[in-house]
């Protein structure tokens, strides 16, 4: 539910207030009382507000800023206001009384005044989101305030006895402030209050049962503070309660029966409950309940089918309790948003509802049946993540590939939240997925993470669990402390295919999010736990305190044992802290960079050395491959003269950068094709050895396939399979008569074949290859048009952890990366860049290499770019119609 959704009651009361106070407001003439004027003059040091401009009368000049909000400046606070409400018509001699005060969001730094209470017809006062110290002063308990909200300020000390004393009060709101002590009995004399709000405070103690008292409240809340004892049973009068909310308090359980009397409640939150715990409550006849939250309350027993007679229902959390047995049938609940079962003790079949369901909803860490599971992938708002029987072992499965592990991990580094960055010799992965409720991600197939959690107060955007620095960071590595990821309740990071052993596990922290300035935007306080495989590494863990400040560094040091080659790491937000200060929905846990390293050494210690290993082996390769060959074919060189008629031009099927390629028939029938280069040719001869070296050793449908090689003298030949349709070029760009009708099925099945091709290459083939020449004319297609790479002459070994600085720049002119072609910096991304212009190619059927004048287009790209700034890149599809329409929109995409 939004913020303003989660406040509308509050609001609506203060409305009331408002129109009942002003029935006029600054409208007619008159002035304020000279007494008044004297009050505020003294008001305002003890604020330490400055722009009150007293050469007008602060009751008539309603378009003075400083008197009066006239419109929210948008480098305010989102809360701001400065408005002062005056009662004209309280008698008809022209004077005017000062009846409402807002100072939101202010910066005041001062204390709450006493000459306050020299204002008698003041009635609400609002101080919200400043930084205002000290306590609430005795002389306000002379006043008949009817509104108090002092919320989000530095304010300390006890609740004030005399409080009690102003029973004209119906909203009376601390929370986020550093009160502390009891609460005093005495606040049970305010017996119109309607709302009672001391939320994420130092309070402590028991609750005092005079609350009882207060049969009107409708809003109660008392999270985050530091109660002591079991919940009170106080709740059986408050029969007009709509919303209580008891996160985090301090108290044990079990939830009192009197809960179940509250038939009016809208919205129910109880987390965090130490002691004993309790069955469900029963909620009968609570048929307004919008939002439900029964987290870490020891509720054990199944969860009660009737909560399908919620129907008002948005959001359920049951997390992280005792719950047993299977779920029922909610799919009827056509308003359910955010349902929350993590971390319980449910078994069974996971229902087809859920399965099919697109609202976000979490089952992680349960025991259901793995026979359940989704036939395909999980979806992104589905979280199954540790949800089947024998969670408690630490193996990951579920929506997971089986077995990623090519070989053993030592590391990881992962910039939590940001992009991927270097720090020294060290690559941090990045880690910019926007997340979600519910959300069961990889990020690569060796590690990811696992979210659970709603922002309670706001309305949620994909935003809200990613974190931004927006001050100038000086601490050493700074750029890992830029951005963080945020969690509302629990985010796990795991890590596969390391290997087994003990490891060094560095979390890194800042806390970029609160400023470090006199305001309420340094009043956060961010408090989580922290686990790593399962057991409690951190309790109660305050980023800013560790650091001492905020925008500072703090990194903490643990060891771990992974066994099964996984490792979790866990942070989870247990209720305590502000979850309003500086505004709402910026709590839980955030963690910068995560960096884990094995105690020991890989077994071949070095990159270098591996990739030495890699070529020598690669080298000894080549020279067998070439002897075996010459042994076996130096004499055959006569068969393929023969097969292509002794290299007739008429069997001429293409030109290759180093020689020809011809096609040839032998003696069984079987069709093939030969490449002629000459062994005179340096390059010829580096490119036949190269071929060799690379196709031979690998095998994937979608890259050519090499039957052999003959060398006799001067002559060099590889001979390969021979493909129908020759090039991709030809089909695409050849003479009228020789193009190939390609529909749009055609063209996808030849883009997903060189996508497949090129992850083979890239990720999958034991010795990782990059190319360096992916173009069209290097695509070859078979009678099914199934693409095939070739001519392999040009590729290099590539290894992925030591980018590679190229002095001899190899490849075609207008399909290099950019990277590469200027500066020589190769990766696989030279390939994707090239198989990029290649697509362009395939979906408007026009050559890269063509220079089109008319439109000052060197190549296919910059046409594509300046289409696009022309808003009219549908104009780049084919012209040929060869698309039906639900190819074409697809292509449009």
């Amino acid at each position: 539910m939004p913020r303003q959704a989660q406040n509308s009651r509050i609001s609506l009361t203060l409305i009331k207030l408002v129109l009942l106070l002003c029935i006029e407001v600054k409208a007619q003439a008159g002035h304020l009382a000279d007494d008044e004027v004297s009050a505020l003059r003294e008001i305002a040091p003890q604020l330490g507000k400055r722009d009150w401009n007293f050469k007008v009368d602060p009751c008539t000049s309603s378009h003075d800023q400083n008197w009066t909000t006239t419109q929210v400046n948008s480098n305010q606070p989102f809360d701001f206001n400065n408005t002062l409400i005056c009662d004209c018509n309280h008698t008809n001699d022209g004077v005017c009384h000062v009846v409402q005060i807002f100072l939101r969001a202010q910066g005041l730094a001062g204390i709450l005044p006493p000459a306050l209470a020299k204002l008698h017809h003041l009635k609400i006062i609002d101080l919200n989101a400043n930084y205002l110290s000290g306590n609430i002063p005795q002389e306000w308990a002379s006043m008949q305030l009817e509104y108090l909200s002092i919320s989000t300020n530095n304010l300390s000390g006890p609740i004030p006895t005399y409080l009690g004393n102003i029973t004209t009060l119906k909203i009376m709101s601390i929370e986020s402030n550093q009160f502390s002590g009891f609460v005093p009995p005495e606040l049970g004399n305010l017996v119109n209050l309607e709302y009672l709000i001391l939320s994420a405070n130092n309070l402590i103690g028991k609750l005092p049962v005079t609350l009882s008292n207060l049969n009107k409240l409708t809003e109660f809340r008392i999270s985050s503070n530091y109660f002591t004892g079991r919940i009170p049973d106080i709740f059986g009068t408050w029969k007009q309660l709509q919303k209580l909310e008891i996160q985090a308090s301090g108290l044990e359980g079990p939830i009192p029966p009197s809960i179940s009397a509250l038939s009016t409640l809208t919205e129910l939150r109880i987390s965090d409950l130490f002691g004993e715990g309790s069955k469900f409550p029963s909620l009968h006849g609570m048929t307004n309940m919008s939002r439900l939250l029964l987290r870490s309350c020891n509720i054990y027993g199944p969860i009660p089918p009737n909560i399908s007679d919620l129907k008002q229902l948005q959001i359920l959390d049951l997390s992280f309790s005792k719950l047993e047995g299977t779920v029922p049938d909610l799919g009827g609940l056509a308003r359910l948003e955010y349902m929350f079962l993590t971390s319980n003790l449910l078994t069974g079949n996971i229902p087809d509802w859920i399965k099919s369901s697109t609202k976000n909803i979490d089952i992680s860490y349960n025991n259901f049946s793995k026979s359940s599971a989704p036939a395909s992938l999980c979806p992104d708002t589905l979280n199954l993540f540790k949800s089947f029987s024998g969670r408690d072992n630490l193996e990951l499965h579920e929506c997971l590939d089986e077995s990623p592990c090519s070989q053993d991990l030592y590391s990881l580094h992962i910039n939590c939240g940001g992009k991927e960055t270097t720090i020294g010799r060290m690559k941090y992965e990045g880690d910019e997925d926007p997340a979600g409720p519910a959300k069961y991600f990889y990020v690569k197939p060796n590690w990811g993470f696992s979210n659970t959690g709603h922002f309670w107060d706001i309305d949620n955007t994909q935003n809200d669990y990613l974190a931004n620095n927006v001050s100038i960071l000086t601490m050493e590595n700074s750029q890992l402390y830029t951005s963080a990821r945020l969690s509302p309740l629990s985010i796990t990071y795991y890590a596969r295919c390391l290997a087994n052993g003990n490891y060094t596990v560095k979390l890194h922290f800042a806390e970029i999010v609160f400023r470090s300035t006199i305001s309420s935007y340094s009043l956060g306080r961010r408090i989580f736990d922290v686990y790593i495989q399962e057991k409690l590494a951190l309790k109660d863990f305050n980023i800013e305190n560790e650091a001492q400040g905020l925008d500072k560094a703090v990194i903490k040091n643990f060891t771990a044992v992974v066994t099964n080659q996984v490792l979790m790491i866990r942070f989870h937000w247990a209720g305590k802290g502000t979850t309003a200060a500086p505004k709402r929905g910026i709590y839980g846990p955030l963690v910068s960079a995560i960096s884990v390293e094995s105690d020991r050494s890989p077994p071949v210690d070095g990159k270098i050395v591996v990739g030495a290993v890699v070529s020598v082996l690669l080298l000894i390769f080549m020279i067998l491959g070439i002897l075996w060959w010459k042994v076996c074919m130096g004499g055959r060189i006569s068969m393929e003269k023969a097969a292509t008629n002794n290299f007739n031009a008429a069997n001429k099927i293409g030109e290759g950068g180093f020689g020809s390629v011809y096609k040839g028939i032998l003696l069984d029938g079987t069709t093939i094709a030969v490449k002629q280069l000459s062994s005179k040719s340096k390059q010829g001869s580096r490119e036949f050895v190269t071929e060799i070296g690379m196709v031979s050793g690998l095998q994937h449908p979608n890259l050519v396939r090499l039957f052999g090689c003959c060398i006799e003298r001067e002559q060099l030949l590889l001979v390969y399979e021979y493909m129908e349709n020759n090039s991709l070029a030809h089909a695409l760009f050849g003479l009228a008569g020789g193009r190939l009708k390609l529909d749009w099925p055609a063209r996808q099945k030849i883009c997903v074949g060189i996508a497949r091709g090129l992850a083979f290459l890239h990720e999958e083939s034991t010795l990782k290859i990059v190319h360096r020449d992916i173009k069209s004319t290097n695509i070859l297609l078979d009678g099914d048009f199934n693409p095939k790479i070739s001519d392999f002459g040009l590729a290099k070994l590539y290894e992925e952890e030591n980018t590679h600085i190229s002095t001899r720049i190899a490849g075609t002119i207008g399909y290099m990366a950019p990277e590469y072609a200027l500066w020589g910096f190769l990766t696989y991304k030279a390939d994707v860049y090239s198989f990029g212009v290649v697509a362009l190619e395939i979906i408007s059927g026009k050559n890269n290499m063509k220079y089109r004048p008319n439109e000052n287009c060197l190549c296919l790209l910059d046409w594509a770019m300046v289409l696009q700034q022309k808003g009219n890149l549908g104009h780049g599809l084919t012209t040929k119609r060869e698309f039906d329409g639900v190819g074409g929109s697809r292509i449009g995409v």
